[in-house]
Formats: structure tokens, C-alpha cells, sequence
């Protein structure tokens, strides 16, 4: 079913009206985002995404419908699970939190223009050549291999991408607010702010090799494929700031993407044998095999989806990890305050980070293990609580 241009044109407009919105209103002014503000606008995301579906589902018929939602719940999977690796990225380079918005929004901006480009050259060679799907197929089948690997999401060494752009764009030590570029020693530098946009934007394009593949695997319309791919990538920078407290906690996501990524693959190497027009098998003849309907793999992907959050959930040492994540996350946050922060303010994230130290000094031992790098994590702690309480003096001493 070929959409008509100015369903195209409307759908980019309101696109790209999303992200001029996102910017002037949300990440112009460089802020941490609240619990509140990240939860509410996630949910308008979700559900403008849903309304969207809806209309495809009214106005496209029940097989378009099934296979913009089945692409938009996959891609929104993949989606989540790029935030471990821009977590790792952001950590990397120290991003101070209230920049962070503005980092994740270019990222987004870059994967969709990226993605785009993927998906019409992805359509070009489905058109052309057939046999496309096996190489599709092999992909998600590596990839898949790739998640279940124990360091798929390893943070204790940085990517590719980020020691390339550290090897080739020096840069200075310290950031200059949000600037691309500052002054230093006289001379125009660039600031670490630019590096990290150009290793979330680099990252970005290596897992469109993997996600476009996944949504050619559910469906071949170029609209649905890229409008489930871009409503996918809206709202990611609010829903980092939601889940990333949850993030260490969701600790077989990578095996859930694995079963959907390798599901997917075999489908489209069914769907391959189907369309086969290879000489070398079965003498360029279609080979009839069982060919799984979309009905089908959204069932299944929704299904590993809420088996794997469920079984994250309530596993303990998913538990276990989120205390340790959330001790170091609260010490940093503690640690990056501004010297004339509110005490209140001071005394909520202090809390925090004491609740979860106390959920840590009651783990088993085999769940201790769990601290990464230990000696530099007690000494994180350690300088939160003599920070907290020189501020105490400082907040007794003004009141007298």
C-alpha cells in the first residue's frame, strides 16, 4: 500500500515539530529534569506514539497497524537498551547532569537522520535484491550472539567510538557549560561537550545497523518502518532520565533482545528461502518453508519483553545491583551540588544515598561482589559524607 505525499509530509512535520519543541522548551535551559517532569513527558511520547498507531491501524487496515506497533514496541526495546551504553558514555566523560539533556537531544537528532538514510537504502536493496534478507537474517543472528556475551554492556572500558573521537579531537579537561568550544591558554579548544555528542551521534549510527535490520525482519513498508523507528527515538532523553536509577536493574534485558533479535533473524532468513532467487540453493527456487506472521511476532516480542522485566524485577541480584548504581549515582549527584545549594535539597539526595548504602551493607556476601572497582567506590562515598558535613557546618554557622 503506497502512502500518499502529503501523509509523508505531515508525518515529518510533526516530527520535526516534536524536536524543535523538545529543544526551545526542555533542553534550551540547561536543567536536571525531575522524577515528575521525565515521567510525565515519557508518557506523552508513548502515548502521542500510540495515538499514531491507532490512526495507521483506521486509516492503513488491521496488517499495517500490527506491524507499525510490532516495530515501534522492538525498535523502543533496542531503544532502551542504548541507554546502558550512553550511560557508560556519559559517565566516561563526566557529563555534568544538567548538560546531559542537551547531549542525548543531539544524539537523537543524529540517529534519526542516520536511521533515515539506513532505511531507504534498506528499501533500495530489498527492492533490488532479494537475498538481502539473508544478510539481514546473519546480522540479528550475530547480534543476538553479541547480547548474550556476560560484558555486552561492560563499563569498565570505553567503546570504539568514543577512543576514536578522543584519539582525534583533543580536547580540554573541563567544560565550559554547555560551549562546543572555550578558551584556553589564549587559544580556541574544543570542550568535552562536543567529544561526547560526537560519541552518543557515532554510537548512535552503529545500532541503526542493527535496529533496521530487526524492523525490515517485521515489516517492508518504508512509512511504518520509519515512523515506528522515529517515534521509537521520542521521548528517549526523558525516558533516560526516568529508568537510568533501573537500568543495572534490568539485567537480563540483554538476553530478552537476544531471543527477539535471533526470533527476527530466522524469520527473515524463512522469508528469505521463501523470495530465494540464490542459484546455490535449491536451483534459485523458492523453498517452502513456514513463514511467521507479524500477529505472531508481536505476540512473541511482547511476551520476552515482559518476561525479561519481570524476571529482572524480582530477582535479587537485580536488587542488589540497583542499590550499588544507586549509592554511586546519589554520591556523584551529591558531590556536583552548587556551593550554595539549599540544605533541604542537600539533606533529600543525602538520604538517598545512605538508604542504599544501608541496602548494601546487608547484602550477602556473594552480592558484595557486585561493586566494581570498590576501593575508588568507598572513596566516592567517603567524600560525600565529609562534603555533607562541612555543609552542616557551613548551614549551622549562617544560622547563628
Amino acid at each position: 500500500m503506497e502512502t500518499p505525499a502529503y501523509v509523508w509530509l505531515l508525518t515529518i512535520v510533526v516530527i520535526a515539530g516534536l524536536l524543535a519543541f523538545d529543544f526551545f522548551f526542555h533542553v534550551r535551559k540547561a536543567h536536571s529534569p525531575s522524577l515528575k517532569e521525565s515521567a510525565t513527558w515519557s508518557a506523552i511520547y508513548v502515548s502521542i506514539a500510540v495515538v499514531f498507531g491507532l490512526a495507521v491501524l483506521v486509516f492503513g487496515g488491521p496488517d499495517m497497524g500490527t506491524e507499525y506497533f510490532a516495530g515501534y514496541v522492538t525498535e523502543k526495546a533496542l531503544s532502551v537498551d542504548n541507554l546502558f551504553v550512553f550511560l557508560i558514555i556519559m559517565s566516561s566523560f563526566k557529563v555534568p547532569r544538567a548538560d546531559q539533556q542537551k547531549v542525548l537531544l543531539v544524539g537523537i537528532i543524529l540517529s534519526l537522520v542516520a536511521r533515515t538514510a539506513f532505511i531507504f537504502l534498506g528499501a533500495a536493496l530489498i527492492n533490488s535484491f532479494a537475498w538481502v534478507f539473508y544478510i539481514f537474517g546473519l546480522i540479528l543472528l550475530v547480534t543476538a550472539g553479541n547480547l548474550l556475551k556476560p560484558d555486552s554492556h561492560d563499563d569498565d572500558s570505553d567503546g570504539l567510538v568514543v577512543r576514536l573521537a578522543r584519539k582525534f579531537l583533543p580536547a580540554s579537561e573541563h567544560y565550559d557549560g554547555d560551549k562546543l568550544f572555550t578558551m584556553e591558554n589564549g587559544k580556541r579548544v574544543l570542550t568535552p561537550m562536543l567529544l561526547v555528542m560526537v560519541a552518543i551521534g557515532g554510537t548512535d549510527i552503529l545500532f541503526a545497523l542493527d535496529s533496521i535490520p530487526a524492523i525490515f525482519g517485521l515489516t517492508q513498508n518504508v512509512f511504518i518502518v520509519f515512523t515506528a523507528t522515529a517515534f521509537s527515538l521520542m521521548g528517549l532523553r526523558q525516558l533516560f532520565f526516568l529508568i537510568d536509577g533501573l537500568l543495572d536493574r534490568l539485567i537480563f534485558l540483554s538476553y530478552g533482545l537476544a531471543a527477539i533479535l535471533g526470533f527476527i533473524g530466522v524469520k527473515l532468513i524463512l522469508h528469505a528461502l521463501h523470495e530465494n532467487t540464490l542459484p546455490f540453493i535449491n536451483d534459485g527456487k523458492d523453498v517452502n518453508v513456514v513463514e511467521v506472521s507479524t500477529g505472531v511476532s508481536l505476540g512473541v516480542i511482547l511476551g520476552v519483553l515482559l518476561l525479561t522485566i519481570l524476571a529482572s524485577i524480582f530477582s535479587p541480584k537485580g536488587k542488589a545491583k540497583n542499590a550499588v548504581s544507586g549509592a554511586r549515582r546519589h554520591a556523584v549527584e551529591y558531590l556536583d551540588l552548587n556551593y550554595e545549594t539549599d540544605m533541604a535539597e542537600r539533606d533529600k539526595i543525602f538520604a538517598k544515598m545512605c538508604r542504599e548504602e544501608d541496602q548494601i551493607r546487608k547484602l550477602p556476601e556473594k552480592y558484595k561482589r557486585l561493586v566494581r572497582h570498590e576501593t575508588e567506590f568507598l572513596e566516592l562515598l567517603r567524600s560525600a559524607h565529609d562534603e555533607h558535613d562541612k555543609a552542616q557546618v557551613r548551614a549551622a554557622a549562617a544560622e547563628s
